[in-house]
Parts: structure tokens; sequence; C-alpha cells
């Protein structure tokens, strides 16, 4: 459980780096699922940004009781996970991540999640690990994105430069296993990866079931934005119940 300073850390600054670590035999069986889905599709060499539409066995690692145990001190007991997501940069040639908020890309009203990304290799600076602007997202608004359709950014959203210091950032070292929590409004991003080992990391995210997601907004965000269309995912009720009543959860976790 995270104690009453990692909460108020989290409120405060917008992300916590909890005294929490996945064993070696689960890091394992991450890598080795990481490597069966690229082995079939190959093009998620750098992010895949729907591993529940394509794997659904990564589902089983969003169940851990931890780690939803700490997010429901963050977000409430009623949780939903409506996405997971890899993003891995490989050694020498991984991709930048431009600075962006997640909430720019997301279909929740009101927009709320809490993302745990979980390193399933060392992240440091040197292979391109996350960086956080502390404190950036206590305006609860989103800044402005351009669409920025650079091949060699992982995502095509990033904010205007003239909205954050990028000299006000701190480096997100983890240690394979460690993980990170962060809120949907915090600025961040990360660099190219030049160096001779891979950084990937592993996200989910979740959100009180009082939002809903909203597969209209997905659709039209699509229309307007280009990238990855959201609107099909399938959202699943981890634990408590719908409080909005109006989220379709397609699958209920297994008991």
């Amino acid at each position: 459980m995270l104690s009453d300073s990692e909460i108020a850390q989290y409120h405060d600054r917008g992300y916590v780096f909890p005294d929490f670590k996945l064993p070696a035999d689960t890091l394992a069986e991450i890598r080795a699922d990481h490597d069966r889905l690229l082995a079939r599709y190959p093009e998620f060499r750098d992010n895949c940004s729907d591993l529940l539409g394509f794997d659904t066995g990564f589902l089983n690692y969003a169940r851990n009781p931890e780690i939803l145990d700490m997010v429901a001190q963050l977000i409430g007991p009623d949780i939903a996970l409506w996405n997971m997501s890899f993003f891995a940069k490989p050694a020498v040639n991984g991709k930048k991540t431009p600075w962006h908020q997640d909430g720019a890309y997301w279909p929740i009203r009101p927009l709320a999640t809490c993302t745990v990304w979980i390193a399933v290799d060392d992240a440091t600076p040197e292979n391109g690990c996350m960086r956080f602007i502390p404190g950036s997202h206590k305006s609860k608004t989103l800044a402005e994105h351009a669409v920025n359709n650079d091949p060699d950014y992982t995502l095509n959203q990033e904010l205007d430069p003239a909205t954050y210091d990028p000299a006000e950032a701190i480096d997100v070292t983890l240690e394979a296993g460690q993980i990170s929590l962060h809120d949907v409004y915090l600025f961040h991003g990360s660099e190219v990866n030049r160096s001779p080992h891979p950084r990937r990391g592993m996200t989910l995210r979740l959100m009180p079931t009082s939002s809903v997601y909203d597969r209209a907004m997905a659709a039209e965000i699509h229309a307007t934005k280009g990238g990855y269309n959201q609107a099909k995912r399938t959202i699943f009720l981890m634990r408590g119940t719908d409080r909005s009543g109006a989220n379709d959860f397609r699958v209920q976790p297994a008991v």
C-alpha cells in the first residue's frame, strides 16, 4: 500500500514511485509474451497502443492485487481498465516520445486516469527513460498540442514548447520490475535510445468508473487527429461497480 506521504506526493507532483517490484519470474513472462507478440506483429517494434486488442493474455498482469490496491488509494475503489500498451525502445535506434499529456489522446469524460508504468528493463537517461515535469498536472486542463506525424516519434501529438520548461523535468530512473504511477494531466516524454540496451515499458490505464469511455468521442479524435482508432477498445471492470452506469464493459475479469 502507498503511504500517506506517497499519496500526497502523487496529488502534489502528479506521480509517485512506490516501494514495489515485480518478481523476476513475472518479468520473464512479460518479456516472453512481448517476444511472442512481436513475432506475430513485427509492426509493433516501437509501440503497441492496444495490447489487449491483439493478445488478451496480457490482462493477467493487470489483475495484480497489489497494484490495484495502490491505484484504489489514488482514484477510489471502483476501477476500470480501459487500455494496456507497450512502449519499446529497442537498443541503438529506439524512438522518441514527444512531450505530451496523456489526456490529449483519450476519449474519457470526465477526464481521469492513473497510468501504471511497469519497467520491463532498467530505464535510465542513457536508454531513454521517461521524464516528468513535477506539478504540471495541477491545473487539470489540457494544454495546446499540435499534430506531428514525425516517423521518429512514437506518438503523433506534441505539446506546444511554449507551455513547459524541459529544465524542470526529472528523469524517471527505474530498475526492471519497478513501477511509476502518474496522473492523466502530467507533462511527460522521453528521448531516443542510442544505447546498446533496450528500454521496454508496459502500461496499465485505469480510470474510476465515475468516468465514461466515450466511443463516439474516440472516433472523432481519430477522424480529426489520426493515430490509433480507440473506438473499439474492450473495457474491463477490475473492481467494484460502474458508478457512471454508462460504460459498456464487454468482458469481466476472471475471479
